[in-house]
């Protein structure tokens, strides 16, 4: 592999520079919400300055959280990635087309993640006899490995037996993946409960719908409102996306080279996932490296601890975002190019090898004011070329989350630039989907009601307390 990240070689495909008048294939493949923006060079060598060990990345472990973003949304936020996103073709030596890389997910959020291709195409995910045979997804209880498998996901050996690979890659997301899991699995009880006569495909379906619609209502209302702001949500739903707006759905790489990667500023190194337990490494002898079954009773996550819910626990947050990352991200273990082990340097050679934009051509594209761009194309140091993961990170940095009354709060969320581009994009992905919830009834919440119109707990609440 040329070493791109020390400049010792020639950015290939650079010709295409002189082109800036890109254009998406709207559906299985990546595009772009900018096509006619230039995009942005940097010399390879500066980029991998900027993300190198001990560099001005580099949080030297410092730790830092915020103070309103539970620890647990970093890691699903890495799950919704995971149900939208899938590029197994794109490479950091050479330029990218994002109109010619297939995306393998499909780019709506219908848990594809969790269901795989279905019970008919891949049976082996789902109960295989009885009354819910094909409809009741399995888990480690069913068909796991080791002594502890009842807390853990299907297994045929190590290899978890899932619809995406992914979300075995370290333990947190593997428990959320099981607690989806779970959760349809209850939602198959409360459907078959509200109507005795469905049953097999029907029954599925009718599952999986309520999954969705409960996914997608706490992925708007919990998870976008904390990372980009519940000012930016409320004007997205009530004024419509400005720059989103395709007729059929597909992923901006915008947001899934740049905006998207914000959590890898927040992730923490060390968490606690059970009470009155210490905080233990991400990647350690007590979670695991990934990939790999339970071994250690400690490595069961209890999500309560991660989450705020109904049980009201001190809940640990996420690191500040902002333009630090752990020294452990900047020196991952890797059997590639020992020059890309920076998680960072990565990032900005990625978004260099896609044609990107930079921050500042696409803050002045959303009208950004001139004082805020400079104000933030100053404190990045890059004489007005900034590459846009590293523009949004800055910005969220100086200027934050946008609040409902127009306050904001820096280094708890993205800032306007980040926050557009990502809310635009997902709540876009809902409301192009026509199974969802906001395309079928978008007054419908997770909340059940009695005969009376009295308020129950909501089913996600129910389940929560099954743990």
């Amino acid at each position: 592999m040329p070493n791109v990240a020390h400049g010792k070689s020639d950015l290939q495909g650079l010709h295409a520079y002189c082109d800036p008048n890109h254009r998406h294939h709207e559906g299985d493949r990546f595009g772009r919400l900018f096509p006619n923006l230039p995009p942005l060079f940097n010399d390879p060598r500066k980029l991998a300055d900027l993300g190198k060990p001990g560099g001005v990345m580099d949080d030297g472990n410092d730790n830092t959280r915020t103070t309103t973003v539970a620890v647990g949304q970093v890691f699903f936020g890495q799950f919704v990635d995971h149900d939208v996103t899938l590029d197994v073709s794109s490479s950091l030596d050479t330029v990218n087309n994002p109109e010619s890389i297939e995306n393998v997910r499909s780019p709506t959020l219908d848990l594809d993640c969790v269901y795989g291709a279905g019970p008919e195409a891949m049976p082996f995910m789902f109960h295989a006899d009885g009354v819910f045979k094909g409809v009741k997804l399995i888990t480690g209880a069913d068909a796991g490995t080791g002594p502890h498998a009842a807390q853990d996901l299907p297994r045929i050996g190590e290899v978890a037996v899932i619809g995406d690979f992914r979300n075995d890659e370290n333990r947190v997301i593997s428990q959320i993946q099981l607690a989806m899991i779970r959760f349809h699995n209850a939602m198959v009880d409360r459907a078959k409960a509200e109507h005795p006569d469905l049953a097999g495909k029907e029954l599925y379906e009718e599952a999986r719908r309520l999954c969705m619609w409960h996914y997608q209502w706490a992925l708007v209302h919990d998870f976008l409102a904390l990372i980009c702001g519940e000012g930016v949500v409320n004007r997205v739903l009530t004024q419509g996306r400005k720059f989103y707006r395709p007729h059929v759905a597909f992923i901006p790489v915008e947001f899934s080279v740049a905006a998207y990667r914000f959590g890898h500023s927040m992730v923490p190194m060390k968490i606690q996932v059970q009470t009155g337990e210490a905080p233990v490494s991400l990647f350690g002898d007590v979670l695991g490296r990934g990939f790999e079954s339970i071994k250690d009773p400690r490595a069961a996550v209890d999500l309560h601890e991660l989450f705020e819910t109904r049980e009201g626990r001190q809940v640990e947050r996420t690191g500040r975002m902002d333009t630090k990352l752990s020294s452990q991200l900047l020196a991952l273990p890797t059997n590639v190019d020992p020059d890309q082990r920076s998680l960072a340097t990565r990032n900005l050679v990625r978004g260099q090898a896609f044609l990107l934009p930079s921050g500042e051509e696409i803050a002045r594209c959303l009208g950004r004011p001139d004082a805020e761009i400079e104000q933030i194309s100053d404190a990045s140091g890059l004489n007005g070329g900034t590459p846009l993961w590293f523009y949004i990170l800055k910005e969220a940095e100086l200027i934050g989350r946008e609040n409902l009354d127009g306050t904001r709060l820096p280094g708890e969320g993205l800032g306007p630039v980040g926050a557009t581009i990502v809310a635009e994009t997902i709540i876009g992905l809902i409301e192009l989907d026509p199974r969802s919830w906001l395309s079928n009834d978008s007054s419908w919440t997770p909340i059940s009601r009695d005969g009376d119109g009295t308020e129950n707990e909501t089913v996600s609440a129910r389940l929560d307390g099954e743990r």
